[in-house]
């Protein structure tokens, strides 16, 4: 038997993930983003350290890469009432279209943070700018409720 302080929070929790919330899918897309960082971190150390890639072009692979895991999840999970859980290819261009923004700022943030920072803590801010950058087009723009 769940006590009832404890219940009163799971329904509540119940409720806000059936409706929605946008802190819930702030909470969802940053998961998703724990695994895409990961792979955008991999792809970009890999290209930049080992095969000595300069460093934006690294970095817009390790994008491309990761905005295409990101908008797979993120269809599925995040944003899944909003996209019908189907995959498109007009929707993912439109994902990737709108990522843009957020790769810009975090190239531009990890290209001038580099100049005073080791390049791993400059890269660990470009993602962070990218997050806010991303989470905002994603809710607002690309996966907003749309009319009937």
């Amino acid at each position: 038997m769940v006590p009832a302080p404890l219940k009163n929070i799971v329904d509540r929790l119940s409720v806000a993930w059936h409706e929605r919330a946008i802190a819930l899918k702030a909470v969802s897309f940053a998961m998703v983003g724990v695994v895409n960082t990961a792979i955008d971190f991999s792809v970009f150390w890999t290209v930049a350290e080992f095969l000595r890639w300069p460093l934006v072009p690294a970095n817009v692979l390790a994008w491309l890469v990761a905005v295409s895991f990101s908008y797979g999840m993120n269809t599925f999970i995040t944003f899944g009432p909003e996209s019908g859980r189907i995959l498109r290819w007009r929707d993912y261009a439109t994902f990737a279209a709108s990522g843009v923004a957020g790769m810009v700022c975090s190239t531009a943030t990890l290209f001038v943070l580099s100049y005073f920072l080791p390049v791993v803590g400059a890269k660990l801010i470009s993602i962070l700018v990218s997050f806010v950058i991303n989470f905002s087009l994603s809710h607002f723009v690309v996966f907003r409720k749309r009319e009937q």
